[in-house]
């Protein structure tokens, strides 16, 4: 589903990704972990056509990253990108026009499931409640490749509840592929099916989530803690 060409990402003398290989097949859902300034946000930018690299290349069902790649990619950034005047309502409405995948039918459960206020604009809304939101729009698309960058980053226990029962829920299996960038491993550390360890630009460590377990003798979360330092 995805394949990455020794793709490169910098800001300057910074090195944000820097060289990274690496294929995600079709139907897992990946965790992508690191600490803070490690790439991931970049990588997935990278991904969702929103950033480009600076040299390298991104495939996305052997097409190159760019304008026919964003109508299959669902792109859920970690802090709002919603403009705050308008009411929730108004932005899953404007999502619907923009994005021909988007199922209404599953927008209006999400939006019921997650306890969402449509009448209420976007910037008095809860930070909680604005993740909630960006999920609701993410996962009401049909889309090939679900990109989620920290969605629980900052959130109450009972919005993350929600936001994890409807990631499991939602997500087609062996149909979609979803990559999932957090810090909240040990709440998420369930879902995952591959796991993807980011360091100073490079991927450190990646596998199947089961084998790293075995291999290393530990949840991912203590591998996680021993990973880059």
């Amino acid at each position: 589903m995805i394949q990455l060409d020794n793709i490169h990402k910098h800001f300057g003398r910074t090195k944000a990704v820097n060289g990274i290989t690496l294929e995600i097949p079709r139907g897992r859902i990946v965790g992508l972990l690191g600490e803070n300034g490690s790439g991931k946000s970049t990588l997935l930018k990278l991904l969702a056509g929103v950033q480009f690299p600076t040299r390298g290349r991104a495939l996305i069902e052997n097409t190159a990253v760019g304008p026919p790649t964003k109508a299959w990619t669902s792109y859920a950034p970690e802090t709002n990108a919603f403009p705050k005047w308008m009411t929730a309502k108004e932005v899953l409405q404007k999502q619907a026009l923009f994005f021909r995948d988007v199922s209404q039918e599953r927008c209006d459960e999400l939006v019921r499931f997650m306890e969402i206020p449509t009448d209420v604009k976007v910037g008095t809304l809860s930070k909680g409640m604005q993740a909630r939101l960006r999920l609701a729009a993410a996962l009401s698309r049909e889309a090939k490749v679900q990109l989620l960058d920290e969605p629980l980053a900052g959130i109450d226990p009972l919005s993350r509840q929600k936001i994890l029962q409807a990631l499991l829920e939602q997500f087609r299996f062996g149909d979609q592929t979803m990559i999932i960038s957090t810090h909240e491993v040990a709440e998420t550390e369930r879902l995952f099916d591959e796991i993807l360890f980011m360091h100073q630009g490079l991927i450190l460590l990646q596998g199947s989530a089961d084998e790293l377990r075995a291999e290393h003798g530990c949840s991912i979360v203590e591998l996680f803690g021993k990973v880059g330092h």
